[in-house]
């Protein structure tokens, strides 16, 4: 499963950095001339409602996707880690107080709720990276925590004590870095879940605005033209459907490789 989820993920990377070369046409050019061509040759994923060619408007939109993605994740991987690091080396009253604000972020459904704050700030790319990342670090406290119960009994760290190390460096510099097998693996899981997130949005007409081209958008021109160019809605949502399925797969298969309880 990891190495078919890192093809996925490596080849990903690939078109997206050399997006510039590999579009043979500018995302943004509208013709309308060729409004709504069904594949052929010249437009191997047809044209949209402008006559913009979608394939180089799907390489484009692999950044967007990405970047979202990454962006996102590392924003709640960052808040989760510390404030599960925080949690479960101090417990008691600290525990009890991150803890709880944890139940209560829980409370609320994750997509409606950047729904709400989307829908108060101004659409942009910026501001769906930070809302995202800011609603989906609650399951990354809940795991670091975990470890960190476990990990501060360890005889490494009772030695940390003893010559003196204080609680930060204790925390960040030997505790930390072996708690991170299962952020890595929740890293991974969270951008295939940004980047779901974001297309959901950008399909809903609150993500990423146009023209700049997204997954999620073209998708929402396949929504309206869904009777006559079935292309639009086809090929943005085998990409996303790809993409997120790599991510997971990359995933467990991480999961997978790092739990002795899991091998065979």
């Amino acid at each position: 499963m990891a190495v078919a989820g890192s093809v996925v993920v490596i080849f990903l990377f690939v078109i997206s950095i050399l997006s510039p070369w590999i579009a043979p046409y500018d995302p943004s050019a509208i013709n309308l001339k060729k409004v709504l061509v069904s594949p052929s040759v010249n437009h191997i994923f047809g044209t949209d409602q402008l006559g913009r060619d979608i394939f180089s408007r799907m390489i484009w939109g692999s950044r967007i996707s990405l970047k979202v993605g990454f962006v996102a994740t590392g924003i709640s991987i960052l808040i989760g880690a510390i404030l599960g690091a925080l949690a479960g080396y101090y417990g008691r009253w600290v525990d009890a107080i991150i803890m709880r604000f944890v139940d209560i972020m829980l409370c609320f459904p994750s997509f409606f709720l950047i729904l709400a704050v989307i829908a108060i700030l101004e659409p942009s790319i910026w501001n769906i990276m930070i809302v995202i990342g800011l609603t989906s670090w609650m399951g990354v406290t809940r795991l670091v925590r975990a470890d960190f119960i476990s990990l501060k009994e360890r005889d490494f760290v009772q030695a940390a004590k003893i010559i003196g190390a204080g609680d930060f460096r204790i925390i960040f510099s030997h505790i930390l870095p072996n708690a991170m097998a299962s952020v890595l693996v929740a890293a991974t899981l969270g951008v295939a879940g940004a980047i779901l997130t974001e297309s959901a949005l950008s399909f809903l007409g609150i993500g990423v605005q146009p023209p700049t081209p997204s997954w999620g958008n073209i998708l929402t021109a396949g929504k309206d033209n869904i009777d006559i160019a079935w292309w639009l809605s086809l090929y943005p949502g085998l990409a996303i459907l790809i993409t997120v399925l790599g991510y997971n797969l990359l995933g467990e298969g991480i999961r997978d490789s790092l739990d002795p309880r899991l091998r065979d």
